[in-house]
C-alpha cells in the first residue's frame, strides 16, 4: 500500500479530524501513534480497532500538548517519525477585550507551539530515515479571520508561517511540511450541537446547516473526516514529493470568497 512501512503520529487524534487522519493513514498502510491529553481504556481500545481493522500497528500515547516538554517526548516515546500530522487544538470565543488570558495562553500552546516541538523533535529522525512528511492541520481561519476568535486565528495564521519557514528549511531534503486549511467539518462535536441549534432558531435540520452552521462555506456543506484523511494521505504520496510550503484548502470555497 502507499505507505506501507511508514509510521504516522497523529495529535488530538482519539476523535474527530485526527481519528479521521489516522483511520485513512492506517488503511494507506502506514503504522500510527494516536494521542490526547487522555489516558483511558477507550483511548487504547481505539487503536487496538484501527490495528485490527486494517492489520497496520496502530498506539495511543498519551501526552499533554499544551506542554512543550511532552510534545517532545511524544515523538521520542514513538521511536520513529516518517509523517507528523499536528492536529491537536482547542477554541474559545469571547471579544479581545474580554478574552480571558488562560484561555489564550492554552490556544496558543495546544494549536501553534505544539506543532513547534514535535516538528523539533520529529526532523532529526526524518533526516536519519532520509525522508519525511510534516502536515500541519490549520483552518480556513489560518487565511482569514472571523470576530471574537482572536487566540484561534493568531495560533492557525501562526501554524502556516510555520509551515512555510519548515518548507524552506528542509527544501534540499525529501522532507516537505504542508498545511491542510478545513473550513467546517462534520465531527461527532459539531453533529451534537445541530439538534440544539435547531431548537433554538426553530428551523429545519437542513436550514440550520445551510444558513446557520454554514454561511461562510459557499457549498452549503460540511467536509468530513475521511476527507481531510485522504487529503492527508495524498500529501504524504510520491505525487505530493514536490509539493511544500504551501497550504490546501478542503473548505467549500470558503476562502474564495
Amino acid at each position: 500500500m502507499t505507505l506501507s512501512g511508514k509510521t504516522a503520529i497523529i495529535t488530538g487524534s482519539n476523535s474527530g479530524i485526527g481519528l479521521g487522519i489516522a483511520w485513512e493513514m492506517a488503511r494507506a498502510g502506514a503504522d500510527v501513534v494516536l494521542n490526547s491529553f487522555t489516558d483511558r481504556d477507550e483511548d487504547h481500545a481505539i487503536a487496538a480497532e484501527i490495528s485490527k481493522e486494517t492489520g497496520t500497528k496502530a498506539r495511543y500515547i498519551q501526552a499533554d500538548m499544551s506542554k512543550g516538554s511532552q510534545c517532545r517526548a511524544l515523538i521520542e516515546k514513538a521511536g520513529t517519525c516518517d509523517i507528523l500530522v499536528n492536529n491537536a487544538g482547542i477554541q474559545h470565543v469571547a471579544p479581545i477585550e474580554a478574552f480571558p488570558e488562560d484561555k489564550w495562553d492554552a490556544i496558543i500552546a495546544i494549536n501553534l507551539s505544539s506543532a513547534f516541538h514535535t516538528t523539533a523533535a520529529a526532523l532529526p529522525m526524518m533526516r536519519k530515515a532520509g525522508w519525511g512528511r510534516v502536515i500541519n492541520v490549520a483552518s480556513a481561519h489560518g487565511l482569514t479571520a472571523s470576530p471574537y476568535k482572536s487566540a484561534y486565528i493568531a495560533a492557525k495564521h501562526g501554524v502556516v508561517g510555520l509551515t512555510k519557514t519548515t518548507a524552506l528549511e528542509t527544501a534540499e531534503e525529501p522532507i516537505t511540511a504542508n498545511a491542510i486549511c478545513p473550513g467546517y467539518v462534520l465531527t461527532p462535536l459539531v453533529e451534537s450541537q445541530i439538534p440544539d441549534t435547531m431548537k433554538e432558531y426553530g428551523m429545519s435540520r437542513e436550514d440550520v446547516i445551510k444558513n446557520v452552521m454554514l454561511t461562510r462555506q459557499p457549498s452549503k456543506e460540511f467536509a468530513t473526516v475521511e476527507q481531510l484523511g485522504g487529503t492527508a494521505v495524498f500529501l504524504a504520496s510520491p505525487a505530493a514529493a514536490q509539493i511544500t510550503g504551501t497550504t490546501i484548502s478542503v473548505d467549500g470555497g470558503w476562502t474564495a470568497l
